[in-house]
């Protein structure tokens, strides 16, 4: 499926699911998402449960078993390790392109034979939505039934990684989706929103998100994870 009558990039079903190709060069290969092979099954089984590092940045040793937004799924990678340590999640993605390739992914694995999968996916509920209207209704609504404990963002930014396969996705992605320049005002609808705190990933060296000051960090080799508390009510 061609995606638009001057886009570079389709949409094909595989043998290994729905890929993400580019038109014109094929050389590049596809890009997909997963969960129940390769980096994700590794992570799910070997991953180090809540010492992790975006584990202590939600809080799983402090919050048992929060509900998570997740603004921006992409792939939904992060989405299945928190799920996978018991959150519930929330997934968000407003590229009906992106929101493809990950809903397609989670039908592959409900189809599973572990039962482990089969848990873990249940707890991830994806909406094809925008963030900014998704919180605008929060914020509206004006009730703390409906918030969620904990929000994380992942914004797009240049490739933190000089492996292959991030810099193929990066290079989708940014065609497809941009830059996600408006992720700096995110940051305050979401700080209205959460009960407990705004997680965002960010790259080790980056500045922090519109410029504030992080109320607490936890650093990893390659990225670190701003963590925010909401605002008081």
């Amino acid at each position: 499926m061609k995606l638009s009558h001057d886009s570079d990039y389709i949409l094909y079903p595989s043998e290994r699911g729905l890929e993400l190709r580019h038109r014109h060069n094929k050389k590049i290969g596809a890009v997909y998402a997963d969960f129940l092979t390769g980096k994700a099954q590794h992570r799910r089984l070997y991953g180090g449960g809540k010492g992790q590092q975006i584990a202590k940045a939600i809080g799983l040793k402090k919050i048992d078993k929060p509900n998570v937004l997740d603004l921006t799924a992409g792939l939904g990678r992060d989405a299945f390790v928190l799920a996978s340590l018991g959150c519930q999640l929330t997934l968000l993605e407003r590229s009906p392109t992106i929101h493809a390739l990950l809903a397609d992914a989670l039908q592959r694995a409900s189809q599973s034979q572990d039962s482990e999968v089969l848990a873990i996916i249940a707890r991830m509920q994806l909406h094809q939505s925008d963030a900014f209207a998704y919180l605008d209704k929060l914020i509206t609504a004006n009730s703390d039934q409906d918030k969620p404990d904990v929000i994380y963002l992942d914004p797009m930014f240049p490739e933190r990684s000089k492996t292959a396969a991030i810099k193929k996705e990066m290079l989708f992605f940014h065609d497809i989706v941009g830059m996600d320049a408006d992720s700096d005002q995110l940051l305050d609808l979401a700080r209205q929103c959460a009960k407990k705190r705004v997680v965002v990933k960010r790259p080790r060296l980056a500045k922090p998100l519109n410029q504030v000051p992080a109320n607490f960090v936890i650093k990893g080799k390659s990225t670190r994870y701003d963590v925010y508390l909401p605002y008081v009510r």
